[in-house]
Order: structure tokens, then sequence, then C-alpha cells
């Protein structure tokens, strides 16, 4: 008779003519997913399975974490992501868990750096990210630093995670670190990431750098991680280590590794440079689209009513010259459009060429070189708080946040 296990037994079973141990993970389409101990899964008959070890009924109880408290105070506010992630044993996936609480349980390196306050705001991976989350998020940060926080540390899924950080850089003005950190690979994979990245994060945390910024691995190997800045940085890379880069820019530091030495650049915005304050309104009935040959003016026709649209264009700042008179429409109706570039570095100028001046003449603005995820939020931003057009366009094309530069440096 076969026996009958529930996800996360320890069983025993034959395969490949070996003997292995492995976490039950479910049944499908009549054989057994168990888990090994190197990470992968494989499927065999359920009569080739032995219970080894049963799930406990319940979960265990969390010890407190002991602290230094001569040491500086940080916070971490925890929205998910593979950081703060484990194996769900119901599907075999990685699914987000842990509250910052855990990270601490986790990561004991954390402790000899900063005394922590753990806040969970959130347990999503982030393709659940919202606009709405964003403004919970800023809040809560606002209130940490308020509360004495010498520095933030937000924990966060990596595929989202530019959208946030430069979301947070227009929504708050900080004296204070606030760094983002995630990990490529969950914690129960032995190249995991996630405790490298974190004490570098927190390292970064209590430096002398004031802005909000990303801390990810900046190579393949454990030595060294890098501080991008918050509306100049994207995922490169959807499964690599050192995934992040800064576009258009060099990194505003770097965090050595064990060392946990931190060297900030010239140009990054220092410690107590900016007065606290919080700016969380946005306007959500904004968009981001990507022009592709061939594309379609109707498809333009789903944002009639949209208050903002950032267009990620070709080269320079192009679409096809069909799809001006829809944009025109757009324009004329009161939805400010944006172009940017596809392009990884340079920025738009579309007074090069006809299609170019065609964009501008039908209300359509330049905007320079910000990334069109980091164009996007700003839109949000300056929409919600800015109702006068005139002076909303002057604000999205502005530098108000280091997302915007007058000067490109060259090679980037």
């Amino acid at each position: 008779m076969t026996q009958s296990f529930v996800s996360g037994d320890i069983v025993h079973c034959d395969y490949g003519g070996k003997k292995r141990n492995g976490v039950y993970i479910t049944e499908r389409d009549g054989m057994a997913v168990v888990k090994l101990d190197s990470g992968y899964n494989i499927g065999v008959s359920p009569a080739a399975c032995s219970l080894v070890t049963r799930t406990p009924p319940s979960p265990i109880k969390k010890a407190e974490v002991p602290q230094n408290r001569s040491l500086p105070n940080l916070a971490i506010v925890s929205t998910g992501g593979t950081i703060a992630s484990r194996i769900d044993y119901r599907t075999g996936s990685v699914t987000s868990q842990f509250d910052a609480s855990d990270i601490l349980t986790a990561i004991p390196e954390l402790k000899e750096i900063a005394n922590y306050r753990t806040i969970p705001l959130a347990t999503i991976l982030s393709e659940n990210m919202t606009p709405a989350i964003w403004q919970d998020l800023a809040r809560a940060v606002y209130d940490e630093i308020k509360g004495g926080a010498q520095g933030i540390i937000v924990t966060h899924g990596t595929d989202t995670m530019a959208y946030s950080a430069a979301a947070l850089s227009f929504m708050i003005d900080t004296p204070v670190p606030i760094v983002f950190v995630g990990s490529q690979r969950s914690a129960d994979r032995p190249s995991s990431d996630n405790a490298m990245n974190a004490a570098c994060a927190a390292a970064a945390a209590i430096s002398d750098l004031g802005e909000v910024a990303v801390v990810m691995h900046a190579t393949t190997n454990d030595d060294c991680c890098a501080i991008h800045r918050g509306t100049r940085v994207r995922k490169m890379h959807t499964s690599r280590r050192d995934a992040f880069r800064s576009l258009g820019m060099e990194p505003i530091g770097s965090v050595a590794f064990p060392s946990r030495e931190v060297t900030l650049a010239p140009g990054a915005v220092r410690r107590g440079t900016q007065k606290l304050a919080l700016h969380d309104r946005l306007e959500p009935h904004c968009a981001l689209v990507q022009f592709y040959p061939g594309m379609s003016p109707d498809l333009l026709k789903a944002y009639n009513g949209y208050a903002g649209l950032v267009i990620a264009g070709t080269g320079l700042g192009h679409t096809s010259t069909t799809l001006i008179p829809q944009l025109k429409h757009l324009a004329d109706a009161g939805t400010m459009i944006v172009m940017t570039s596809q392009c990884m570095n340079g920025r738009v100028c579309d007074r090069v060429y006809d299609t170019g001046r065609d964009l501008l003449a039908a209300g359509v603005l330049e905007g320079g070189n910000m990334l069109p995820e980091a164009a996007l939020v700003k839109m949000m931003w300056v929409l919600a708080n800015e109702k006068e057009r005139e002076k909303a366009a002057a604000l999205m094309q502005a530098d108000l946040k280091g997302e915007c530069t007058r000067r490109s440096i060259h090679g980037l």
C-alpha cells in the first residue's frame, strides 16, 4: 500500500538506481515531486518513497533576536521578494514568506553592524507591487526616520525594485540612507546572494550616504556590492547575481566584502544634506508603453483619459509617423506625454529628424536621459503634486533626484 505524504515531509526514495532523501513537495501527474539537497526537483513513483520524518503539525515559535543597543539604529522595512523567501512545498516554487525578523535570524552578520527595528509592510513578490504600496512604503520609511532611525533598509523583490527605488526617491527628501536590497537567488540555494547583499546594504545604511539607493552584487564573485542611485538603476539580467547596473552614470559607491568598507563617489548625496520631508501623493492613471515597428495607433486609444503616458521610443526618441495623430489627440485632451529611449545610454533629442520635430509639434515632451521606469514614477509624482500644466511639464524635464542629468558621461 502506498504511503500518504504531506508537503514538507522528509522522504526516502529510489531514483536512478540510487537511494536518496529529499523533501516531499506534492503529487503531480501520478508522480511524487521531491526536492533533493542540491535544490533540484525529481519525479518518482510514490510507491518508491518511504517516510523518514513527518512535517511538524504547527509552525515553530520564533525566538527573539538579541541585539546590541550600542550600535547604530536602523529600520528594516520588509516588502517580500526573494531575499525574504523560501521554498513553498505546496508547489516547489519560491514564495515570499519571511518577514524582517526572519531576515535577522537567517543572516546573523547583520547583528554585528547595527541595532534593528523591523517593520513587515508587505509579503509579496515584486511583480505584485503597486503605487498604493509605494505610498504605504514611503509613509512607513518617513515615520521610521522621524522616529530616529539612522538609516533604512528596504527588502524588495528584484524584478520591480528599480521602480520602487525611483518612487521613493521622489516621495521622500531624506537626510539618511534609504537602501533597497534584494537577492537573485533564494536563501535555500548554496549560491544565494541574500546574506552578502543584506550585510552590504546594512553597511551602506550606516554610512555617510544621504539618498535612496539600491545595493546589490557588483560582480559574480562575493567581493563587492555596488551602490546605485535609485533613479538611475536597472536590472539587466534575469538570474545573475550582478544583475543590476547604473545607467548613464557610474555607481555612487561600493561596499567591499567581507570588510564591509563603504566608498562613496564624489557625486553621491551625503547624509544630512536634505531635510526630512514626505511628498506621498501619486497620480495612478499614468502608463508606460514601448514603441515597436508596426505598432497600431489603435493601441494608444486605450489611454484616452489618462493623466500621463511615457513612451519608450527608438534611438533619439521616435515612433512611427502613423502614431503621431493619435499622440496629438491625447496631448490635446490633456494627457502629458513624455518621450524616453529604449537605448540603455544616451538621451532623447527630437530636434534632429523630421519625425522628432513632428512629435514635439504634437505636444510630446523630451525626457532627456531619464530611464523609462524612472520617468513613469516621476510622472505619477509630478502630476499629483502640480496641477498647472506648464509647471508640471517644467518639473517633468527638470533634474529633481539625479534622474535627468544635463551632461552625459563619455562612454555611458
